[in-house]
């Protein structure tokens, strides 16, 4: 649970004025001790001044979005997240934590996907300290807790998918490279998750760079390139047995030309070669159609 306090501390403009109606004071007590020659009010006067030096120490400024841990002699006493200027116990340690979105640009990371392929992988992430108590004591130091956690994430994340669909034709099949959106909330889930004992809020995650590895980059492309000539002439087949079937039905309800099962299996096969290849050479029949 959070331990979080947010407080709000002493004025600064009005403890300044205290605090130079301090000095005043020192400095009159030493002038009198000069000019009566006593020594108690120099002295008193001399301390009256490391007492103001002391005040000074406990000035200090929060800006806009940013925030002060402050820490007495080991205990945590709270968090000032209000903007402005304030005093506070001159012993007190104030560590800033900012308030403010940041962003990680992760390295490109050299993975295994789930099938095993390796592929360079890295993500964006943007982010923001909520509780400022556990960002500072819950963790070492929560920025390298970041940036280890989202490598951490990034490799989990992509050895669970597949790069992409490949020869497994499934529509249903969510990849790397085919489902950006509900990858990059998967991404997101995973690390707020992590960032929750840091106190971390995760604004927005996603993958900025994705891509086989170097070494099997070109027989990937060969691979996608056959792929896609495969699907092509699937498409060629289907549009030409479809014309086809139109071609015969025309001639049968036109009373054309009769031909049985053996010349209709001739012109079939006629037409799927002069509708599926790349060049064809005409050939007139000058005899009779069974010749």
């Amino acid at each position: 649970m959070s331990q979080e306090r947010v407080v709000t501390k002493l004025s600064g403009f009005l403890m300044l004025l205290v605090a130079f109606a301090e000095l005043a004071g020192a400095i009159w007590l030493i002038r009198q001790g000069v000019l009566a020659e006593v020594v108690w009010k120099i002295l008193l006067g001399i301390l009256g001044i490391v007492v103001f030096v002391v005040l000074l120490c406990g000035f200090f400024i929060v800006n806009p979005n940013d925030s002060k841990v402050l820490v007495l002699f080991g205990k945590y006493t709270g968090t000032v997240k209000g903007n402005g200027f304030f005093w506070v116990n001159p012993f007190t340690l104030k560590h800033r934590v900012s308030l403010r979105a940041q962003t990680l640009n992760g390295e490109k990371l050299k993975v295994n996907d789930r099938a095993g392929n390796p592929i360079e992988i890295a993500a964006v992430v943007v982010w923001r300290v909520e509780d400022t108590y556990a960002a500072k004591f819950d963790v070492d130091d929560y920025h390298e807790y970041v940036d280890t956690q989202s490598e951490s994430a990034v490799r989990k994340l992509a050895s669970a998918y597949y790069y992409d669909a490949g020869e497994n034709d499934d529509d249903e099949l969510t990849t790397l490279r085919g489902d950006t959106e509900s990858i990059n909330e998967h991404l997101r889930t995973e690390l707020e998750e992590r960032f929750e004992r840091a106190g971390i809020h995760v604004i927005e995650a996603r993958i900025a760079h994705l891509a086989y590895a170097p070494e099997i980059a070109q027989a990937m492309l060969q691979r996608q390139q056959a792929a896609a000539v495969v699907a092509a002439r699937r498409r060629i087949v289907e549009g030409a047995v479809g014309m086809v079937e139109m071609a015969l039905a025309e001639l049968g309800t036109r009373d054309v030309v009769e031909l049985d099962d053996e010349r209709r299996a001739a012109m079939v096969s006629n037409l799927l070669t002069v509708l599926c290849s790349e060049r064809t050479t005409p050939v007139v029949n000058a005899g009779s159609l069974y010749t």
